[in-house]
């Protein structure tokens, strides 16, 4: 029961919990923009081999596609940066 209490002050302040919150909000924005990219050449690649014909406007989607997703990113990284500087000790 001693580590649970000494513990306890710990868990009571909100600043820490907050800054990991801002952590992952930053994390989470980058590893899901890194899945959706691959996912996406992964996709643009196997349509090319399919369809070579097609791979200029296969390869204009996927670049367009890829800027959308790193567009959201960035949001949900500065979001999480944003949430950081609110934070005063």
């Amino acid at each position: 029961m001693g580590l649970l209490q000494a513990a306890a002050p710990v868990v009571q302040d909100p600043k820490g919990l907050a800054l990991i919150g801002a952590g992952i909000a930053a994390a989470g924005g980058v590893i899901g923009a890194g899945m959706g990219i691959g996912r996406i050449g992964g996709s643009a690649v196997e349509g090319m081999a399919r369809q070579p014909e097609a791979a200029g406007r296969i390869q204009t989607a996927a670049l367009i596609l890829a800027a959308l997703i790193e567009g959201a990113a960035l949001f949900g990284v500065v979001i999480g940066f944003q949430i950081q500087s609110k934070i005063t000790f």
